[in-house]
């Protein structure tokens, strides 16, 4: 029996994220993200003229991923020191012995575990917005194919005046536009922590270079630079201010929403037998109902988008219940909360792709469902054609009062088609508008300018928000995976 059975694991890392996702939040990821951190700091310190070798240097970066057989020494070290910041100064130690004295020299944890938290939030929107827009380009593309196809729409849940197939998508890509927009400023409001110091006074670095405040700060620029940051937090305590993984987080969480909202319309439009997601040959939707097939992939956006978006909740209590330079009740909630953000937003998009990939559309049964309501929703059309031909307004309108109510209990109590048209064609008072009545109801002319804002929209707002993604946009499968 595999130990690996044995062991609870999140279904976030065993089911549903992605290689790339799961390896940035991994182990091996973070501890040799502290080792660059180190040997930054080391390089910066020696530019800077303190005593560091240059053989020292060099046998930080020759070990700068950590190796299996090291995580054993550094959990050992742990074990014994309580400490897992001086259990990897240790292990790196012992694999880079001539930076044994230098490593981490003048930091405090902080300067690890904070700017490597930094990095990795950072990588892991550069992970998701490429897919973000992958998933926007694809809906355009519905949107686009399916812009003049009208259905019905439907405010209260109950049947309302027609849409288009295209233009309900554009809906979801409008709010995945707004998504795509708060993701991109989270990333570029991201600033990196720096060389501060245990309360972020910069103290003991002011110390190792003898007074020199302009050294300090080109420490911090230095350090700054090598890590990929425009710039630096002036002000910080210990840490970073917890508001940044709030603001980030937020982002996500909406996000999150973003996602059982789509979710739950496709789910609804799959129950109406009109557009599906993508169904495998092969697939069982049901143990005991073999004839079904169950939206499970839009289902499980919703499960994992509503736990999304409650996980800013963390974020917004740990920041609001740290005290004065720091305190260490934000250590275990950080490591659980902050790497579910990416992974459960990054099952998302997994699933957003997937289906957006390979949605099936049912025009006959989106027309048989829009020819059901169209009667009713044309009986204006029918009026307005009776008074042009010099009949009266008000007598056209009584008729069709009393036809439609005759055609609606015809649907309601007696559960049969909706026969508005034939109870026109039959009634004498209608035969000057008898010859345009398939007209009044061609079901394109109900649609206003869904098509047209389609288009506009698509090819304006969507072409530009996607434009600095085109590579990832080009590299995408035309049809992702099953997952």
């Amino acid at each position: 029996m595999s130990a690996s059975n044995d062991v609870y694991q999140t279904p976030l890392n065993s089911r549903y994220s992605s290689p790339e996702m799961k390896y940035l939040f991994s182990p091996r990821m973070r501890f040799s993200t502290w080792r660059k951190l180190w040997i930054w700091l080391a390089e910066s310190q020696k530019e800077l003229g303190l005593p560091i070798t240059e053989d020292a240097i060099e046998q930080m970066k020759s070990h700068a991923t950590i190796q299996d057989d090291e995580f054993a020494v550094a959990a050992e070290e742990e074990k014994r020191r309580r400490h897992d910041v001086m259990a990897h100064v240790h292990a790196f130690g012992l694999v880079a012995p001539a930076a044994a004295g230098i490593i981490h020299w003048g930091a405090t944890s902080c300067y690890c575990t904070d700017n490597a938290d930094l990095i990795i939030l950072r990588d892991g929107l550069d992970i998701l917005i490429p897919k973000l827009a992958v998933v926007i380009d694809k809906l355009s593309q519905f949107a686009q194919e399916y812009k003049d196809l009208p259905c019905l729409g439907f405010t209260h849940g109950q049947p309302a005046q027609l849409v288009t197939v295209g233009k309900r998508a554009c809906l979801w890509i409008q709010d995945l536009l707004m998504d795509l927009r708060n993701l991109e400023r989270a990333r570029d409001d991201l600033r990196f922590r720096g060389v501060k110091g245990t309360t972020g006074t910069q103290a003991s670095f002011l110390q190792i270079f003898e007074g020199d405040h302009d050294k300090v700060e080109r420490l911090d620029e230095l350090v700054t630079e090598k890590a990929g940051f425009s710039s630096a937090f002036i002000i910080s305590s210990q840490t970073y201010s917890r508001k940044i993984d709030v603001d980030v987080a937020n982002a996500l969480g909406s996000f999150g929403s973003t996602c059982e909202r789509i979710g739950i319309d496709i789910r609804h439009l799959a129950m109406l037998k009109e557009v599906e997601e993508p169904f495998e040959k092969d697939q069982i939707g049901s143990s005991a109902m073999a004839y079904k097939r169950n939206p499970m992939r839009s289902e499980r956006l919703c499960s994992l988008g509503r736990h999304l978006q409650n996980l800013p909740k963390d974020c917004l209590d740990t920041y609001s219940a740290q005290w004065f330079e720091r305190s260490l009740d934000d250590s275990a909630i950080r490591r659980i909360s902050l790497p579910e953000l990416y992974l459960c937003a990054d099952a998302c998009l997994i699933l957003l792709n997937n289906v957006s990939s390979g949605f099936v559309v049912y025009p006959e049964v989106i027309k048989r469902r829009v020819n059901d309501e169209l009667p009713f929703m044309a009986t204006e059309n029918v009026i307005m054609a009776c008074v042009k031909k010099g009949l009266s307004r008000q007598d056209a309108h009584e008729e069709i009062r009393v036809l439609s109510h005759q055609a609606s209990d015809n649907v309601k109590k007696l559960g049969k088609d909706n026969d508005l048209l034939e109870r026109i064609r039959r009634t004498p008072f209608f035969a000057p508008i008898i010859p345009e009545l398939d007209s009044l109801l061609d079901a394109r002319t109900f649609v206003g300018r869904a098509p047209e804002q389609v288009q506009k929209f698509t090819t304006t707002e969507v072409a530009a928000a996607l434009k600095p993604y085109a590579d990832a946009v080009a590299k995408s499968e035309t049809s992702a995976l099953y997952v």
